[in-house]
């Protein structure tokens, strides 16, 4: 924690700012979301289709919008697209928690999606800039926060959860209006910039820019399988601890979740700067991704299911491999998260950094669709067939592809930092 204090202090006040800021966002948001379910199918009455459908249009709001969000943000400068955004999450929380009818529901959970889709890619660009050479630490020392906020979000939920579900929202609402009102005094306002075009600037100029920057594309194509392994922590990780504990899967899931956040929380710093002092940062990318593959490959040791009356050591056996996996993959997403981040802003050259974060994100999201329907599809299929060990070893293979990708890519010299172009100032 000393170094973390450290790093944290050898920032200026606008990057410490918006570290706080997310995990402030955090916070709030994870002491909500996990419960929302349940609340709209057992709270409000529900049908299952019904409330997939509000947590579906979140979604789709944020992931579908980052590029708008990036764009907007390009356009009219950070700071008012970060506030627009907290401001839109405070009333989407607010709603959430004391309308019961479906058509207001959507309604909330479409503003609390795209409050997402604005604030992120313009916090990321806005810290990558004001970080400068120090991008990589600045992104590691983000990590950080942002999942501390993932932490401390749930458990505060869960606390609240003994009164009433309105209570959580409150809260988180007022969390978020608590930085609706700071930000704007205290978020130093930047000098946006913009590329000098001739004839230019429309957004579909903007995007036809994004999509044509090759090198770009290509690595956000080949990140895609990163996404899929980190994202396995909601989906293949939870289906495996309810096989390996059937009495007791939601609180190993539990678990699951704070470990995960505990390896970054507390590993982030020193993961980073040990690859910086051994690797580049292609090379800290493609061994991360590598490592998140591999982190599957010890649940392919299956002692079958135990219970409480199992005992603790046939407890402690079929639970081990599960959380050897979740370490392993939270050290490789710890290794390759600011790597990646920064990696993102030289592709971009200082150009359109934001909309660039947008377009990678919505790419980044509907590679999680897939791989999540792909590794849902192989799960039904393996056990069926009662061979459980294929959801493995596809996801051990996305680890390999993936890195592949990213490997041969930065062998090909795609990765190398494009030069900036030469930019002229626009007031924000």
């Amino acid at each position: 924690m000393k170094s973390l204090a450290a790093q944290f202090r050898s920032f200026n006040g606008c990057i410490r700012l918006l570290m706080i800021q997310q995990f402030t966002i955090n916070t709030a948001f994870y002491m909500l979301m996990p419960y929302l379910a349940v609340h709209l199918a057992d709270g409000l009455g529900l049908a299952t289709w019904a409330a997939g459908l509000v947590l579906g249009v979140r979604n789709f709001a944020q992931q579908g919008m980052f590029l708008v969000g990036g764009t907007l943000a390009d356009r009219l400068g950070y700071k008012p697209v970060i506030v627009a955004g907290l401001v839109l999450r405070t009333f989407g929380f607010g709603l959430l928690g004391f309308v019961s009818s479906l058509p207001a529901l959507v309604v909330a959970s479409a503003a609390t999606g795209f409050a997402g889709a604005l604030f992120n890619p313009a916090v990321r660009a806005y810290l990558a800039q004001e970080a400068g050479e120090r991008r990589v630490e600045a992104f590691a020392a983000f990590n950080v926060f942002y999942q501390a906020g993932m932490f401390v979000g749930p458990l505060i939920g869960l606390a609240l959860l003994a009164a009433d579900f309105r209570l959580i929202c409150s809260v988180a609402a007022m969390l978020f209006l608590a930085l609706t009102v700071i930000q704007p005094r205290l978020l130093p306002a930047h000098e946006n910039t913009a590329p000098a075009e001739p004839g230019g600037g429309s957004v579909l100029a903007d995007w036809r820019t994004v999509v044509a920057n090759r090198p770009f594309l290509l690595f956000a194509l080949a990140m895609i399988g990163s996404y899929v392994l980190s994202f396995q922590v909601y989906l293949a990780l939870p289906l495996q601890a309810h096989r390996a504990a059937p009495d007791q899967g939601d609180a190993v899931t539990t678990v699951l979740f704070a470990v995960s956040a505990a390896v970054a929380v507390a590993g982030q710093l020193k993961i980073t700067a040990w690859a910086r002092a051994r690797w580049s940062s292609q090379r800290a990318i493609v061994y991360g991704i590598a490592l998140m593959g591999a982190a599957f490959l010890p649940l392919l040791i299956d002692t079958g299911p135990a219970s409480r009356a199992s005992g603790p050591a046939a407890l402690t056996a079929a639970l081990a491999p599960l959380f050897v996996a979740v370490v392993l993959l939270g050290l490789g997403t710890a290794m390759v998260y600011p790597f990646e981040m920064d990696t993102v802003v030289s592709l971009a050259g200082g150009r359109l950094v934001a909309t660039h974060y947008g377009l990678y994100n919505t790419v980044a999201g509907l590679g999680i669709t897939l791989g999540n329907l792909t590794t849902g599809a192989v799960w039904d299929a393996a056990d069926r067939w009662g061979r459980l060990e294929l959801t493995w070893w596809g996801l051990v293979a996305t680890g390999a592809f993936c890195a592949g990708c990213v490997g041969l890519l930065a062998r090909s010299g795609r990765l190398a930092a494009c030069p900036k172009p030469e930019l002229t100032a626009v007031a924000s």
